[in-house]
């Protein structure tokens, strides 16, 4: 470890674990995973079912950080060389490799303690969802969309939150996770943006790294219209009413904004339209959704 890396503070060992699996981030995945548990309870038997809520919540917390720290951990090298990652926790010493694995292990325990009291399909399909996480840091190394691999872990938490209440299988579960999962693909491309010279330097494959800063911005652009379409069919699958049709809306100019301030000649603003916007995105379609089921009918 450098002499700069030993003068940074060293921050506790379970303060540090939650800033290397950046757990506020969790606002990305768990608004439609609840979306997705709700609009199921309310198409049942109308009624807000708590317990489950709470382990859906257990489960998609436990699953996602054990993925990020997999991240971490598996990319612990790449992320040395490049100059906007030199200062993880991992990298600089903040957290060392067997307290990562020891984090990660508890939070995949807890994913599939979760799963197991939630049914027996949630159970016995837990495992195939830990594969992707593992599978989308390699995927840099192999080809040149790992955005699709993270696509597909992600697209599994709506899926995984409406088997959580019904322990049926459901497409129209399924065009919620592909809309989500489109949604964080295209714009985990825009992020890529970010590290074109580096990743081109030390071999990392990606679509900015492999087609141009354009073309993936293009690409995050059809993205973010697949995802509205996908959404729109959700809502008419599942009889939506006003409020999520307004959701609806306001995700699409929250798209319209991101891209106009993210383009290929300026990605100044770049981490706004990461962690902003697509927070907000996240947070408003799911009270949209929420307030929409209540009018229809929902009993908390």
């Amino acid at each position: 470890m450098s002499s700069a890396s030993a003068a940074i503070p060293q921050p506790g060992r379970t303060k540090a674990f939650l800033r290397l699996v950046m757990i506020e981030h969790s606002v990305f995945a768990l608004p439609f995973a609840y979306i997705a548990a709700l609009t199921a309870m309310f198409l049942t038997d109308g009624n807000v079912q708590w317990g489950r809520l709470l382990l859906v919540t257990v489960a998609m917390v436990g699953l996602r950080t054990f993925a990020m720290a997999a991240n971490r951990i598996i990319d612990r090298e790449i992320d040395a060389r490049n100059p906007r990652t030199a200062h993880r926790e991992l990298v600089t010493g903040a957290m060392s490799v067997k307290h990562a694995w020891t984090g990660a292990l508890v939070a995949v325990v807890f994913f599939l303690g979760a799963a197991a009291l939630l049914n027996p399909l949630c159970l016995a399909l837990a495992p195939i969802a830990v594969i992707p996480m593992v599978v989308y840091p390699y995927g840099k190394r192999f080809t040149n969309f790992p955005q699709a691999i993270l696509g597909l872990a992600q697209a599994m938490g709506p899926i995984g939150g409406w088997l959580a209440i019904t322990g049926e299988w459901s497409w129209d579960a399924v065009i919620l996770g592909l809309a989500v999962g489109v949604w964080i693909g295209g714009f985990d491309l825009i992020y890529a943006c970010q590290d074109v010279k580096t990743d081109r330097e030390i071999g990392v494959m990606s679509v900015p790294a492999r087609f141009g800063i354009p073309a993936a911005i293009w690409g995050a652009r059809g993205c973010h219209a697949v995802t509205t379409a996908l959404f729109v069919w959700f809502a008419l699958a599942t009889d939506a009413g006003a409020f999520f049709w307004l959701g609806l809306l306001i995700v699409a100019g929250a798209f319209l904004y991101e891209h106009s301030i993210v383009r290929p000649h300026d990605l100044t603003r770049v981490n706004r339209a990461f962690f902003q916007v697509n927070g907000f995105i996240g947070i408003a379609l799911f009270v949209c959704a929420l307030l929409d089921l209540l009018v229809r009918g929902l009993t908390v």
